[in-house]
């Protein structure tokens, strides 16, 4: 039997909280002491009483923000929320969802920025954002969190119904956007209303800014596109994350009103001569190689998976894509020189595998340059026959399903793989943990779970203290005796740190586990049996 990977995310109960705790509620007031029954009202207080290693519970209900709750102006920017204090975890109550909604905020000739982030190793869980306004009306945007510090986690946050971009990231390293929904996101105000710069999210990095993660998260319903990456110096990881219907707003029984690009998933980019060659070689040279895979895009108004012009090529593994106007767009510029830079042309350089794809409207694949690329089972270039009945469903209401209850994707039958079906087994080895004779194609492997064993929060696994600075007690549940073996790596995907194989007894273990000189930032510990399900989660070093 092959062994199967639980990739376990480690997280800090309360039960096992070592610093202070602080609590904000709506019926609070900022000048409480802000312990449980003395709440303060707003999480810009709750920082300033808060320090490095302590948490801040958010109870639930709605929070209704005003203007006079700005903590400061810069320029044209208002930043309504500014976390610059380094340490502390923004938790929602357990059980609870706070709803932050940010209609009444709308301070002229400025740029709202619901959450602006300086500040490192900062844990944001279980919270919503909506309601982010636009005053401008040339050329702007506003966003529900911009993020310019290190060693950030936005964990199960939901962004919608607002005018604003969900995610912006512009600088920082080693930062994971976890199980994150942006939706329902259309900016009618600036520029006649064109929502043609309301992503769900967008990282344009400056140089220096590495190991930044996107995983998990859904974007629909964004008026631009659903993940963008144009402007970005360094390489940016997307991985299981879905993208649908962008490009689109809704306007009372029309669903598919057409607003601004409406990419699934745009890799890269610097605008096709917009940006100067003399500012791309000082700013954006080596050109970032993207990587995107087991990703999801349905519907999109252009291309579901697009290189967007870009400089070099991108890694596109095992995606699967349906019913966008192109399913693939490996549109670049020819070449990286002052003659050629702001030319398009066929992409080059591109590294495609087990990727799939059926009834795009217009084309399949398209601007690829296939002699210059490195492709590897891919649907396109396959004898396979895609349609329909490859599949247990293609109901598109099911990709707005809740959440599992560790805030993972839904788990459904939407282009989920039918027994019988030629994509099965089709594809090929490169790296990635499958199931079967060879991986499939597409970003769900048929019949991933079955008979797999249920090794989940439920059964005690979890780390304390989290984050922590040199050592860390790792608790798991496990059905039988058996043999154990621990990798440590970080978000690039990186192996940086083994344990020994040992064997566990039935029942609850401990493993301490030790900094040993690891940089601080994000990690996963992946955790090796005969028999345990793959089930990502987390783990922070200060």
């Amino acid at each position: 039997m092959k062994n199967s990977i639980l990739i376990i995310t480690l997280f800090l109960s309360s039960l096992y909280s070592f610093g202070a705790t602080f609590y904000v509620a709506p019926n609070g007031v900022d000048t409480n002491a802000g312990d449980l029954n003395n709440p303060v009202e707003t999480i810009q207080k709750a920082q300033a009483l808060a320090s490095s290693g302590d948490t801040v519970y958010i109870r639930g209900g709605l929070y209704s923000m005003r203007e006079d709750q700005i903590a400061r102006y810069n320029s044209i920017w208002a930043y309504v929320t500014e976390l610059n204090k380094n340490g502390i975890s923004y938790l929602a109550y357990p059980n609870e969802t706070p709803i932050f909604d940010y209609k009444n905020i709308k301070p002229a000739d400025y740029r709202i920025f619901a959450f602006f982030i300086t500040g490192s190793n900062i844990h944001i869980k279980g919270i919503e954002v909506v309601g982010v306004q636009v005053t401008i009306l040339t050329h702007t945007q506003s966003e529900c969190f911009d993020i310019q510090g290190s060693n950030i986690t936005l964990e199960q946050v939901k962004m919608h119904d607002g005018m604003a971009i969900g995610v912006y990231m512009t600088k920082g390293s080693n930062n994971l956007i976890l199980n994150c929904d942006a939706y329902n996101n259309y900016d009618s105000v600036s520029e006649s209303g064109v929502g043609g710069n309301t992503d769900g999210f967008g990282f344009h990095l400056k140089k220096g800014s590495v190991n930044n993660v996107i995983r998990g998260c859904r974007a629909w319903y964004n008026s631009d596109d659903g993940y963008d990456l144009i402007n970005n110096a360094e390489p940016v990881l997307i991985e299981n994350c879905w993208a649908f219907n962008n490009g689109y707003s809704i306007s009372g029984t029309n669903k598919f009103v057409s607003r601004g690009d409406g990419n699934g998933f745009k890799a890269g980019g610097y605008g096709a001569g917009g940006t100067p060659y003399t500012t791309i070689q000082s700013s954006y040279t080596p050109i970032p190689k993207n990587t995107i895979r087991f990703c999801l895009a349905v519907r999109n108004k252009q291309s579901g998976f697009y290189a967007n012009h870009h400089l070099d090529g991108n890694y596109w593994y095992n995606n699967t894509a349906y019913v966008n106007k192109r399913n693939y767009n490996m549109l670049n510029c020819v070449a990286l020189n002052a003659t050629d830079f702001a030319t398009d042309g066929p992409g080059w350089n591109h590294t495609l595998a087990n990727n799939l794809g059926f009834a795009a409207t217009t084309a399949e694949l398209e601007n690829i340059d296939k002699p210059r690329c490195f492709l590897t089972s891919n649907y396109f270039d396959m004898s396979v026959t895609v349609n329909s009945s490859d599949f247990l469903s293609t109901d598109e209401t099911l990709l707005t399903a809740p959440r599992e209850a560790d805030g993972s994707l839904p788990k459904n039958d939407f282009l989920k793989l039918k027994a019988g079906s030629d994509i099965i087994n089709a594809g090929t080895d490169i790296g990635f943990t499958f199931k079967g004779a060879a991986p499939d194609l597409g970003c769900f492997e048929f019949d991933s779970s079955l008979g797999l064993k249920d090794f989940t929060e439920k059964k005690g696994i979890y780390n304390y203290p989290n984050p922590f600075s040199t050592e860390t007690n790792v608790v798991f549940y496990n059905d039988s005796n058996s043999k154990i073996t621990l990798s440590l790596y970080n978000l690039a995907g990186m192996k940086v740190m083994d344990i020994p194989e040992k064997t566990y007894s039935k029942g609850e273990n401990t493993i301490a586990l030790k900094r040993d000189g690891l940089a601080s930032g994000n990690y996963i510990l992946v955790i090796k049996s005969d028999d345990f399900q793959r089930n990502s989660k987390l783990i922070t070093i200060q």
